[in-house]
């Protein structure tokens, strides 16, 4: 899908044809399309469709008619029947009078600029137009990482009731996210920092400070990243030792149990033997069943004291 957008006034347009100082976002493109971008702009069509690929790393490219900046940003799927978050390629080519995004889904980082909740924003100025774009892409991660943490609060609260082992597999989904996450942003730091660097880029002041609040917040995701990393890591050795201390608390009352009742296994298993009645206590007495039974009762009792006393029970 190919549309065409134009700011006039600070007001955004759909454009049916190409015009000078427009924006042209590229969502999902069908080999046609991107063929039809690439003769009409002399793109090369590896460039153009260099975000349509996975695998591919966050780069600049300057080449001689245009600049193909490659940055990750954050995206929603579907992972092991849970809601989680990944990274995919977002291209942003810089031509003359003419900038051009492709991505292979829609995105909020695109769509936030389609709906014209962005200040300022003119697809004019394409340098401009390119940092708030980088801006918004840091703004959404660190959105999505306030998420991440929201989940992981929500299992850490259930510990104290119950720890299934769906906790422990979302935890390691969440882990998963901060992952994709914390490569992605580091490469597009790289990115950032080559775009301070090179003066083939026409930039005014006012973008340069724009560009510097990039850093900043990119640096920032970076750090929500390992901040939130750390305390998964410590939420999740937590929950280990919950788990553990609960499994030690059972085998402590098996235990115990298990001593109360080998009283009376051992009290009938001494009666049970092949012996003459006269060396057995309470053998010749016709109450001697009931005194066994109360003997061995309260033994039993007596045992269950000194086990609750010790805390075993």
């Amino acid at each position: 899908m190919v549309k065409i957008y134009k700011t006039e006034d600070n007001v955004i347009s759909e454009l049916q044809n190409h015009e000078e100082g427009s924006w042209i976002n590229m969502v999902a493109p069908s080999l046609e399309e991107c063929v039809d971008i690439s003769e009409q702009f002399n793109i090369d069509i590896d460039d153009l469709r260099a975000a349509l690929d996975d695998e591919e790393s966050s780069r600049i490219d300057l080449e001689d008619t245009y600049t193909l900046i490659l940055v990750d940003i954050p995206s929603a799927e579907m992972r092991n029947n849970r809601h989680s978050y990944t990274t995919i390629p977002l291209g942003i080519i810089l031509l003359e009078g003419t900038i051009i995004t492709v991505c292979a889904e829609e995105t909020a980082v695109l769509k936030i600029f389609v709906e014209q909740r962005v200040r300022e924003f003119s697809t004019k100025k394409q340098m401009r137009f390119t940092y708030q774009i980088l801006y918004n892409t840091c703004i959404v991660y660190q959105s999505l990482l306030r998420n991440i943490d929201r989940k992981r609060t929500e299992i850490e609260e259930r510990i104290n009731e119950t720890t299934q082992d769906v906790d422990l597999v979302d935890l390691h989904e969440l882990e998963s996210n901060l992952v994709y996450f914390a490569t992605s942003l580091r490469a597009n730091s790289m990115v950032l920092d080559r775009l301070t660097r090179y003066a083939k880029l026409r930039q005014y002041p006012e973008d340069r400070e724009l560009l510097d609040d990039v850093i900043i917040e990119n640096k920032q995701a970076i750090e929500m990243t390992q901040i939130y990393h750390d305390i998964i890591n410590g939420t999740r050795e937590l929950m280990s030792a919950v788990i553990n201390n609960r499994l030690n608390n059972v085998m402590k009352y098996l235990a115990a149990i298990t001593i109360v009742m080998s009283i009376p296994t051992i009290i009938s298993g001494l009666y049970g033997m092949n012996v003459v009645p006269e060396g057995m206590p309470f053998a010749n007495s016709y109450w001697g069943f009931a005194i066994v039974c109360i003997i061995t009762l309260v033994a039993s009792i007596i045992a269950l004291i000194i086990l609750k006393r010790r805390k075993m029970l």
